[in-house]
């Protein structure tokens, strides 16, 4: 630890153990407050303490001592009305006056404020306790006392404060100030005595006379004082102000004739240092607006003015160049796992690595977090440029010894080359950044930037934007596609699933702008209202009585409203909003949702299956498969992914995969759902396998809500596709036939 650190440890400690002493002596007494004595006269007396004792002082003539009304009214109280207003007296005047001198803006820590108040409190605790202990304890019948005694009272007060005051202070000064105690406390001594002593002798002969004297004539005495007080102050003041003006005007022209000689002589000295300051200023702007702060690399500022530079000079015949930006790949996981310190030194070791070959051929700069630059002013071909890459991404590659860790980093980089397209750096940049994230979505070290980039990259800004309106607009519209009982052909129910009736394009379906709705936050909104759509939908159906009482409705719930905290309360808003029977309401959740975060994921589901809703995993398969969670989710169904249905042949291995499925289904006690059923061949190789129920072209495609009801007003649709149970084959007219609604 350094002194500067062990000096602060030790004030802490010795404020925290004086503060603790004190807390314990104000505590004890409020405990004993007598509060059956409290008077006009005590408040009074109290309040005008706190609030006007330490502004109402007398300056000892020839010393820098003062001593202050509020001292002698504390041992006024002490002798009074007892220790324990005293005590909580003293405290409360101490901070008040600390707070004062705050506020005036004197430098005084919050710390010091505490500190003085609790040495008050425990000084005037000393105080009590001495008096106590020689004359029993206060308030004291001191209209009885004879002078010596009164001022044996005196001195033990006095003392008593004095030297615990004292000793208090200096202690604390020490330790502050690295300095002997005794040589502190000796300075401190004689001026700490007399503000003591004279305070006890003020408060004990004023305590006297209050209580000899008629009050009222004692009150008056105290008001002719005060005026009197208050006249001498106001007039000590004009006096001392005059004087100290007329000091200042006679020292002013006195020093008037050396300042202009001063002055003139350093005239010119002034004007060189200001010139030579001026200078340094403005090259240390100059590099600080180009230069990057932790690595002292050139910034986004230099490159924009030397790739412009570059364009320019290109127009006029100059080389052709390379830009290239590069980002680490996981940086964020290096900083919030190892600290932000071991990121920063990192980022300072790469870029130690990368400038210190730099040269004529190339330029490196840091535009800010992990993203660097590369300028190479004469790019000869696009192979020069990928060369370089590469050289980057051996140096980036390289183990980094960072505070006793080895640390590993990789990047992705993005390639853009001068060409007649370009008029400002930023055009350049943007490419060459539409590039590097490229690089990183397909996992490649390094991607030269093309126009077809560009392209998907205005063509996802345009989706976005248009999706966003699209939420509030409300431009969806709800499918309906059945899902039937795969032994009597009838339907079991529906899953609702999402269509954007975009004005301009048409009927837009989920594979085109889900991902786009889950990286933007706008999945959340959409997903509220499918789910409000498709309960309500249900809800008429059944109303009107087109449906049975057991149709289900099926929804898709995303990854993202499963991190949702309020979900379960969503949905349970939704199920009152629509009246809709919950066990009627199934969601379907895919694998990878569900296994990214699995123990949060089972506490979600367990709380939304409490709610009466029943619970699917959906593409199962095609995920995570972790059997050892699987049995703990509180799920209801298994739905079997379409692309192992699609090419379930006799005796492959994708048909393997939906036996063994079905079987694990069985064993755990959970329904099965084959998505893409497009052939009566695989209708019925799931029904030899157990599958209970199914869904796809072969029974329907997805189709509005007026198709929907029209389906369930015609219940026996299918029924025909059934084997004859006593022939076991299927009808020769039917077997490849596509049923269905279109």
């Amino acid at each position: 630890m350094v002194p500067k650190e062990q000096a602060n440890y030790k004030v802490n400690l010795y404020a925290a153990l004086v503060t603790a002493v004190a807390l314990a002596a104000i505590g004890g007494a409020a405990y004993r407050f007598p509060i059956a004595d409290v008077s006009v006269a005590m408040v009074a007396v109290s309040l005008i303490t706190i609030f006007f004792g330490s502004s109402l002082r007398v300056q000892i003539p020839g010393t820098n001592i003062y001593l202050t009304v509020s001292d002698a009214i504390v041992f006024l109280v002490l002798l009074s009305f007892g220790a324990e207003v005293a005590v909580i007296l003293g405290a409360s005047e101490a901070a008040f006056s600390s707070l004062m001198i705050r506020r005036k803006g004197l430098a005084m820590r919050w710390q010091t404020v505490v500190t003085n108040a609790a040495i008050s409190s425990i000084s005037v605790a000393a105080a009590a306790i001495s008096l106590i202990a020689l004359f029993g304890p206060p308030p004291l019948q001191v209209e009885t006392f004879s002078i010596a005694k009164l001022v044996m009272v005196i001195l033990a007060m006095g003392l008593s404060l004095f030297l615990t005051n004292s000793i208090l202070v200096s202690a604390y000064m020490s330790i502050r100030t690295d300095r002997p105690l005794f040589q502190v406390w000796n300075e401190y001594c004689f001026g700490g005595m007399m503000v003591c002593l004279c305070g006890a002798l003020l408060g004990g002969f004023l305590a006297k006379a209050i209580h000899q004297v008629d009050i009222l004539l004692s009150v008056s005495v105290l008001v002719f004082f005060a005026i009197v007080y208050f006249t001498y102050v106001k007039y000590a003041n004009a006096v001392q102000k005059s004087f100290a003006k007329a000091e200042k005007a006679e020292r002013a022209r006195a020093e008037q004739t050396e300042q202009h000689i001063s002055e003139l002589e350093h005239y010119i000295q002034q004007l060189e240092v200001s010139s030579t300051a001026l200078r340094e200023s403005h090259e240390k702007l100059h590099h600080t607006v180009y230069h990057d702060i932790l690595t002292g690399l050139p910034n986004r500022n230099y490159f924009l003015d030397s790739i412009n530079e570059l364009l320019w000079a290109r127009k006029t015949g100059g080389a052709e160049f390379a830009i290239l930006l590069l980002d680490l790949n996981r940086f964020k996981t290096i900083n919030d796992s190892l600290g932000y310190s071991i990121g920063d030194e990192l980022i300072k070791t790469l870029a130690q690595r990368l400038g210190a070959n730099g040269s004529e051929h190339f330029k490196v700069g840091r535009f800010g977090g992990d993203e660097f630059a590369v300028l190479m002013p004469e790019a000869r071909s696009v192979g020069d440029a990928l060369a370089l890459a590469n050289w980057i991404n051996a140096q980036v590659a390289q183990p980094y010894e960072l505070h006793g860790r080895h640390v590993f980093a990789s990047a992705s980089i993005g390639i853009a080359i001068s060409d007649d397209r370009y008029n400002e750096a930023q055009e350049i940049l943007r490419d060459a950044d539409i590039a590097m994230y490229n690089a990183k979505e397909t996992n490649k070290p390094c991607i030269v930037f093309d126009q077809i980039m560009h392209a998907r990259a205005v063509s996802l800004l345009e989706l976005e934007t248009d999706l966003r309106l699209a939420v509030e607009r409300n431009e969806f519209e709800l499918y309906y596609q059945p899902i039937v009982s795969l032994a009597d052909a009838t339907v079991l129910g529906f899953e609702a699933l999402i269509r954007w009736n975009h004005p301009s394009r048409g009927l837009i379906t989920p594979g085109e702008f889900i991902d786009t709705a889950e990286s933007t936050g706008l999945m959340i909104p959409m997903t509220l209202n499918v789910l409000r759509t498709a309960c309500g939908q249900l809800t008429r159906w059944k109303r009107a009585r087109i449906a049975p009482r057991s149709l289900i409705m099926s929804v898709n719930l995303s990854a993202s409203h499963l991190d949702q905290p309020d979900v379960v309360d969503q949905l349970a808003l939704i199920i009152e909003e629509t009246g809709i029977d919950p066990g009627c309401l199934k969601l379907e959740i895919t694998e990878s949702a569900v296994m990214g975060n699995a123990e949060a994921a089972i506490d979600v589901l367990k709380k939304i299956q409490r709610l009466g809703v029943q619970l699917s995993i959906d593409d199962f398969g095609t995920g995570y498969s972790n059997l050892s969670y699987l049995h703990r989710f509180p799920i209801d169904t298994l739905k079997v992914d379409r692309s192992f249905v699609s090419t379930m042949d006799e005796g492959s291995e994708n048909g393997e995969i939906v036996r063994t499925v079905i079987a694990l289904a069985r064993a755990l006690r959970l329904s099965v759902i084959a998505e893409g059923i497009e052939s009566i061949h695989q209708f019925h190789q799931l029904r030899i396998l157990g599958c209970e129920y199914g869904q796809g072209y072969l029974f329907s495609r997805p189709i509005p809500v007026a198709d929907a009801t029209r389906l369930l007003e015609d219940p026996g649709r299918w029924t025909n596709i059934l084997p004859d149970d006593n022939l076991g084959v299927v009808h020769q007219d039917l077997e490849f036939t596509h049923i269905g609604i279109q």
